[in-house]
């Protein structure tokens, strides 16, 4: 290893030296793509750990030299520092809330017996391990009371092992489930379903994911003797989950493939309970919202690109006999559920949140009224008739009320306070131009009084992909960007949700180069309009978004200062080969579908397509896990030595490689303060900001 810092970040680096192989060239339909990089995939070599070890020993010591960086994670710390609760959730009689004091690495979950109740704690993840790497992903209770079940994941991986517990004394049973993975626990007499892969054979963080299964486990029975509920060996990509109606009555079956699924329903009333026909094919998102003696209600995008609410008979269980409750509207229906006897509707309007409740016939009977423009997170349940939400905005955090499902009045619960004044901030929504003449929208949150002079540091979001909203909601990260004065920009790009199964589709495939026109053009609307210009802006995003940044700057890298792509796509030609990495076919395609997908996807790959010849660059900070097994790390890894080895310019390249983390879900609250002040101290270095914090 090699390497050069003399007394500023600025400094020349000199990178790690990168083995290349010149004999690995695959054959696309004709086409040879070479990757020299290949050795780098296998995550267990102990060449690829010394690989890692050196490049982070470079990334280390440059990033220890910007000025700020310990201020920052100081001042991170700080505003990290403050109680944030969850909504209240009721479960066999009594309210359960999670609930981080401020450093905790996991939030505890704490139980009530009434909601003015001293709180206990229930379970704390925070004691399953020394460093806070193990998280608690869900929580499930039995119908009876008895016995819960939780579900954990180990440094960021996927892959989820469930444990059983006494819900009285939490004296764990013999019950532990391995090689979960995308699984939920839904309880059925005396045991409860689990989705599950068969053990790897390989690596379990690169080995790719075939014939996932729904199977049942009898409570106090080894794993061995779980009973296989459903598999389809003649479709191995399929995901199947199931899901466990209140009453027990309807199990519902699940089968998807990336976007679109399809639900069957058993009916154990029947004399012969089968998997019937509920929803059928796989063009459509839809799920069960509730079901009662009466009917099945279904959210579903079929016939309807923004969503409507249908209902089927119980006595006439057929996809033809469904009919409408609450139509497709002007805005998207984002989500609904059951509270009582109401349905509460999550509208999505230009990309911020507006719930409305409606009677179980479809009648509108008034609009929830938030406190601002934000996103909210709805708790309730068919069986009572009590709700709760959690209101949130980009300077404001998760605020918790609860609603008087009678009068449509809002209480206050819970208002976390914060060591930063969000009165001293602002978000405006713009509309721009993209290449195409489409609008689009984008936030935009500063300080109040910014003067548009062209000089302002701005930090340009995004992700453009599966189907997912960015609505506005708060992160403490952003906070000490936006004091010493940023701008944090975050574009609402095709290939998500924002306006309806059309907007998404119009940024997948064929057409995924509308997303990176519509991110270039919000960098160029932001330049225009002199909120910044290229000297003083950086962009951002994480997995489909670190795709998104990586094919950016290398089609614009005139426009940025920095770049940070997170846990990024980065080999198109490749991606579908590792852990669940084929998923993802619905919205990119693959390099085997045909020789015109393997030439789109080849145009626009980020690694493939880093320009060789002297063209400057921005600085770019690569960062991954590695334990992620999503995006597996060998897509950041063969990207940034790909990088290092161009002709770029003199701004540095790194790279970034978490130990135990995986994609950033369940990552702990001390890890989080690390990476960010890694992330915005190499941003904020790069656009020339010298921030100072009170200490």
């Amino acid at each position: 290893m090699c390497i050069t810092i003399a007394g500023s970040a600025s400094a020349q680096l000199k990178y790690p030296a990168t083995r290349t192989d010149a004999s690995v060239v695959d054959d696309y339909f004709g086409m040879k793509v070479a990757d020299p990089y290949r050795w780098l995939e296998d995550d267990n070599s102990a060449e690829t750990a010394e690989w890692v070890k050196a490049q982070n020993a470079v990334t280390g010591a440059y990033l220890q030299k910007i000025p700020f960086r310990n201020a920052l994670k100081n001042r991170l710390t700080r505003l990290f520092t403050y109680e944030r609760s969850g909504a209240p959730f009721k479960r066999n009689g009594k309210y359960y809330f999670y609930r981080n004091d401020g450093l905790q690495n996991q939030a505890v979950l704490y139980e009530q017996a009434t909601l003015t109740s001293e709180p206990v704690v229930f379970l704390d993840p925070n004691k399953l391990s020394d460093d806070g790497t193990v998280a608690l992903t869900n929580v499930s209770f039995s119908p009876d009371g008895r016995y819960y079940a939780y579900v954990i994941a180990r440094s960021g991986s996927d892959w989820n092992e469930i444990y059983v517990a006494d819900r009285a004394t939490h004296q764990l049973l013999s019950d532990h489930i391995m090689w979960a993975k995308f699984t939920g626990v839904e309880w059925l007499g005396d045991g409860f379903f689990y989705s599950a892969y068969d053990a790897p054979d390989g690596s379990e963080l690169s080995s790719k994911n075939e014939y996932h299964k729904v199977k049942y486990h009898r409570i106090g029975t080894p794993q061995s003797d779980d009973r296989i509920e459903f598999q389809d060996l003649d479709n191995p990509l399929h995901f199947h989950s199931v899901e466990v109606s209140d009453d027990e009555r309807f199990i519902f079956l699940y089968k998807s493939l990336g976007h679109g699924n399809s639900i069957y329903v058993k009916d154990m009333k029947a004399e012969n309970p089968e998997y019937k026909v509920l929803v059928p094919g796989f063009d459509d998102e839809c799920g069960v919202v509730a079901s009662d003696d009466k009917a099945i209600y279904i959210f579903t995008a079929k016939d309807a690109p923004r969503n409507r609410l249908v209902a089927i008979p119980v006595g006439d269980i057929r996809p033809e006999a469904a009919y409408t409750v609450i139509p497709e509207g002007k805005s998207v229906l984002a989500g609904v559920q059951r509270a009582g006897d109401r349905f509460i509707v999550t509208y999505e309007t230009d990309a911020s949140d507006h719930p409305q409740v409606f009677d179980l016939n479809g009648k509108f009977l008034y609009e929830i009224k938030l406190p601002g423009i934000g996103s909210v997170g709805i708790s309730s349940s068919p069986k009572h008739s009590e709700v709760f939400y959690t209101f949130s905005s980009y300077t404001t955090p998760g605020t918790i009320y609860s609603l008087n499902l009678a009068d449509g009045s809002s209480s206050l619960m819970k208002q976390p306070r914060l060591q930063f004044n969000p009165e001293d901030f602002t978000t405006e929504q713009v509309t721009y131009t993209s290449k195409d003449g489409t609008e689009v929208r984008m936030f935009l949150t500063h300080k109040k009084g910014i003067t548009k002079n062209g000089k302002n540091p701005t930090l340009l979001y995004g992700y453009g992909g599966f189907n997912i909203s960015l609505t506005p909601a708060f992160n403490a990260r952003i906070i000490p960007f936006l004091e010493a004065g940023g701008i944090y920009a975050v574009a609402n790009l095709r290939g998500g949700s924002e306006y309806g199964e059309e907007w998404h589709e119009a940024g997948t495939k064929m057409k995924k180069q509308n997303v990176f026109d519509d991110f270039i053009a919000a960098a160029e609307w932001l330049i225009k309009e002199k909120y910044t210009s290229p000297k003083h802006l950086a962009c951002n995003g994480g997995s489909n978004g670190g795709l998104l940044v990586g094919a950016t700057i290398n089609q614009r890298p005139d426009l940025f200062a920095a770049a940070v792509p997170q846990v990024g796509v980065m080999d198109m030609m490749r991606y579908h080969l590792f852990t669940i990495g084929w998923n993802w076919a619905g919205d990119y395609g693959r390099s085997d579908d045909s020789r015109e997908m393997a030439e789109y996807l080849l145009a626009y790959s980020p690694l493939h397509n880093i320009k060789n010849d002297g063209t400057r660059y921005p600085a770019v900070l690569v960062t991954t896990g590695d334990h992620d097994d999503r995006v597996v790390p060998a897509h950041s890894f063969k990207y940034a030595a790909t990088l290092q080895a161009a002709n770029t310019g003199k701004a540095p390249k790194i790279i970034r490689i978490d130990s135990k983390a995986g994609h950033g879900s369940g990552k702990p609250i001390s890890k989080q303060i690390e990476e960010y002040a890694d992330i915005y101290g190499f941003i904020m270095y790069h656009l020339g900001m010298k921030p100072k914090w009170e200490e």
